[in-house]
């Protein structure tokens, strides 16, 4: 796909699930405005909320239900992006050892006790991990596992839009990722290039601007980051691309 071709076509799929996205999260809540089991008035029965004028009560249920429903739009855009470059799954499944299980449990109560900074060098170790005779199967589903059919790179990525997590979730989504890690270097020959990511659809501190949530950089190295346009370029397979989905 030529640059320009590239260009026109995530155009197109950024106005075609935005306007899509509009036209849905509307009609939806205006359809269910008198439903007492629609979105919003089901949202409104906060107890400190409550206690408000009517119309700041729905128009903070609105705002959450909008910032909700946008974070699906653009999960699923960023998918339909990158079917356009890659061949895109959203599982890994395969063997993983008691040993790889072990390794990677050892480096996260590191990481916890902030005995060791995290580096793409901690777990390169699991992918020369002997496996067990009777090794158990594991399935994850995956936010994004995308496969590069010019290199054959693997990219492993965790999506959390806003990237706001604390230290449990921070901690539970790299020991995911690392076990489909694990998986991968147990089903694929040692010479393929094996990444993972934890990525945000934007930049909540602003864009440019340094992205310091500390509880994820806990478990997650600087360079395992895709921090908006970042995520976007490489969804896009291009260190351009970010500016058309804007």
């Amino acid at each position: 796909m030529t640059q320009i071709s590239a260009e026109k076509t995530i155009r197109a799929l950024v106005k075609s699930n935005v306007e899509t996205y509009a036209t849905t999260f509307s009609e939806r809540h205006l359809r269910e405005l008198d439903d007492p089991d629609g979105t919003l008035n089901m949202k409104i029965h906060n107890v400190f909320i409550s206690a408000l004028c009517d119309e700041i009560q729905y128009y903070t249920a609105l705002v959450r239900s909008l910032d909700s429903s946008l974070g699906n739009m653009l999960e699923r855009l960023a998918i339909n992006i990158a079917e356009l470059f890659y061949q895109v799954n959203r599982r890994v499944e395969g063997p993983l050892s008691v040993k790889q299980t072990q390794i990677i449990a050892e480096l996260l109560e590191q990481y916890k006790r902030n005995a060791k900074k995290p580096t793409v060098k901690d777990y390169q170790n699991l992918r020369t991990v002997s496996l067990d005779k009777k090794r158990p199967d594991k399935r994850h589903e995956s936010d994004y596992y995308l496969v590069d059919p010019e290199t054959n790179a693997h990219y492993l990525i965790e999506l959390k839009i806003g990237g706001d997590l604390d230290n449990k979730k921070a901690r539970s989504e790299k020991e995911a990722v690392l076990e489909q890690f694990a998986i991968l270097s147990n089903t694929l020959p040692i010479n393929n290039v094996i990444k993972i990511f934890f990525a945000t659809a934007y930049n909540r501190f602003g864009e440019d601007k340094p992205w310091n949530q500390g509880r994820v950089k806990q478990f997650f190295a600087d360079e395992e980051l895709l921090i908006g346009k970042d995520f976007w370029n490489l969804i896009c397979k291009s260190k351009n691309n970010y500016k058309y989905n804007n």
